[in-house]
């Protein structure tokens, strides 16, 4: 069985156990995932929707949505990971993420089941604000987004039943929506680093603070925002082992800043971030059900445990758990939704539990 809801205090009495437990794990991964990308070779595709029509009331002629799949289709197969904001449908295929789950004998083995990772609209090779539209583009959301993920996965790849739904922060939240709005399409849920409420407080003051800076100024503004979103995804922790003394920091900080500069464009993470204006599954909790779990970290900014919020709201998924992560050498703030090495079992057993 899951265990129950766990929160930094009630995880005291086990936290050196887990400790030990993640030490072993993450040593399996850092020494030997650079060999395990054995699994089969990545593909890229592009799905076209014609007139898609946005909640707003906008439509684009031709939506185009690029995915990445591992594996073939096989019966009810199919696993869909959904990525975060800025993020794109090839992150996973990292070694700390594909070099755990996908490869040969791994939980989501990609010789067994076929993966899907689509880039969400606004992201990666999707269409998105820069490819020319620029403020022009439609306003967007998740409801959009999971829309769209939806027809690619019914009309574009044929699929009538996923196995599993998961997704790190945005695609952690709108793997709830998925279990919303289609509540018999798949056989278990996992979010990732995310609540089941609309984005309030100190999180909607972050997105508030990356927002406003692009909305003035697409192109000046980005370096504002760059600065926040460092903020609100980063690990204290893990700053203070990388950056001990100040002249540390201030290399890290150059660092990180310019290469996160390169990476983004002022129009697009308008647009990513945006995008959440409208989420909030909260009302709606009851029509989720699949099993699922939820699963955050302690030392994440982004969704603090001292909230409570998971621990009220899983009461009501009928097929509920939630776990939230203790603080430990190895977890990463808002970034451990990506090292399946830390909260791996507990997809095994959702696998498991949840076995047609």
């Amino acid at each position: 069985m899951l265990p129950e809801v766990s929160t930094p205090v009630n995880v005291a009495a086990t936290h050196k156990r887990y400790n030990r437990a993640v030490r072993i794990a993450c040593f399996v991964l850092f020494t030997v995932s650079a060999a395990a990308a054995n699994y089969p070779p990545p593909t890229e595709s592009d799905f076209v929707i014609h007139n898609f029509r946005f909640k707003s009331g906008e439509t684009l002629d031709q939506l185009k949505l690029h995915y990445t799949t591992l594996g073939s289709l096989r019966g009810d197969n199919a696993v869909l990971i959904l990525h975060g904001t800025g993020g794109t449908g090839k992150g996973f295929l990292s070694d700390q993420y594909a070099g755990v789950l996908f490869g040969p004998d791994q939980l989501l083995d990609a010789t067994r089941y076929y993966i899907i990772l689509p880039d969400g609209i606004g992201h990666g090779k999707s269409s998105k604000p820069s490819d020319g539209l620029k403020d022009r583009f439609p306003r967007y959301d998740y409801d959009d987004m999971v829309t769209a993920q939806y027809r690619l996965v019914s009309e574009g790849l044929g699929i009538k039943h996923l196995r599993l739904v998961t997704g790190t922060s945005m695609g952690g939240m709108q793997t709830w929506v998925w279990g919303e709005t289609y509540p018999d399409f798949m056989d278990a849920l996992m979010p990732l680093a995310s609540l089941p409420v609309e984005l309030a407080g100190r999180n909607r003051f972050f997105r508030r603070m990356i927002i406003d800076p692009l909305r003035a100024d697409p192109v000046n503004g980005l370096r504002a925002a760059v600065y926040i979103l460092t903020i609100m995804t980063s690990s204290p922790l893990q700053m203070q082992k990388q950056a001990p003394t100040r002249d540390e920091a201030d290399r890290l900080f150059d660092e990180t800043i310019e290469k996160r500069m390169a990476a983004n464009n002022g129009f697009d993470m308008l647009y990513q971030f945006d995008s959440s204006r409208n989420y909030n599954p909260q009302p709606n909790l009851e029509k989720i059900r699949a099993p699922l779990v939820a699963i955050n970290s302690a030392d994440d900014q982004v969704n603090p445990p001292e909230l409570g919020i998971l621990e009220r709201e899983i009461k009501r998924v009928k097929n509920g758990r939630a776990v939230v992560l203790p603080i430990t050498d190895q977890t990463r703030g808002h970034g451990t939704h990506s090292l399946p090495a830390i909260w791996k079992q507990y997809l095994a057993e959702l696998l498991t539990t949840s076995r047609p």
